[in-house]
């Protein structure tokens, strides 16, 4: 008969060769847009990368906890997480006051102001006089889509599209004449490209998201405890210079001002 302090180390030894106790068990559903590079996008074998993807892996990594990365279109992730379809997103999220009547922010993960694309040989006052009848592609769902509508009304013709991709296609093709995004990914995805010869940015920085400057991801309302893990978790990850490593993997740029301790 094998004795109670005996069968406890034999159990022990089963969880501990199935990975660790039961905590580790927890399996977190974490929502990515996957198409906004280099902060998320798939490669050629099918995984989603990109630093924020990675970041979240390291993250779960040290909060020891399992994680599956899904990946949605921007305008379906908070209505996701909503309907319990996710535990948390993953993805750079501004702080607009609707945003933050029915979800959670945590610490920043980047400060990303935002500007106006435009053609080089334009010279545009940012009024409705001045935008009149100017076509601007913005991505559905955006702090940008909302920032226009209030700013601009129908004085401007919008269209909308489902991932900056499909918008940098068409102001290369000519079927649009601005946009409106975050300095970091414009430059990196369209300005410092062959497709981006001819167009600037324009318009000064802006701070879409509500005015607050900062971009977040972000949990339930219901899920204080989990995002207060993250949180901690990512200010670990920052604090070590891992994000920096990280970063510099896909981009040169410094996101946030706490990394200038690794530098």
């Amino acid at each position: 008969m094998i004795s109670s302090v005996h069968a406890f180390g034999l159990a022990a030894a089963m969880l501990l060769a199935a990975g660790g106790y039961a905590s580790s068990a927890e399996k977190l559903i974490l929502g990515n847009e996957g198409s906004y590079p280099p902060f998320s996008m798939v490669d050629a074998s099918g995984k989603l990368t990109g630093f924020e993807p990675e970041l979240a892996r390291e993250m779960c990594k040290r909060m020891e906890t399992e994680c599956e990365l899904v990946v949605l279109d921007f305008k379906g992730l908070i209505p996701a997480l909503l309907q319990n379809k996710l535990d948390a997103v993953a993805t750079q999220t501004k702080p607009l006051p609707e945003r933050k009547a029915k979800v959670l922010f945590g610490r920043p993960i980047l400060f990303n102001p935002d500007s106006y694309v435009v053609k080089e040989d334009t010279n545009y006052t940012f009024t409705k006089e001045g935008l009149k009848g100017v076509k601007i592609g913005l991505q559905r769902g955006s702090a940008q889509a909302k920032y226009i509508a209030e700013h601009f009304g129908d004085a401007v013709e919008t269209v909308f599209y489902d991932n900056p991709d499909q918008i940098r296609l068409d102001l290369a093709s000519g079927r649009l004449d601005m946009s409106l995004g975050p300095k970091i990914s414009w430059t990196l995805e369209f300005l410092n490209k062959p497709a981006g010869k001819g167009w600037k940015f324009a318009g000064g920085d802006l701070w879409t998201g509500g005015g607050e400057q900062g971009s977040s991801w972000i949990a339930r309302k219901d899920s204080q405890e989990l995002l207060d893990r993250m949180n901690k978790t990512v200010d670990s990850i920052v604090a070590d210079c891992t994000f920096t490593k990280l970063r510099k993997q896909f981009m040169e740029v410094v996101l946030l001002p706490e990394e200038k301790a690794c530098m």
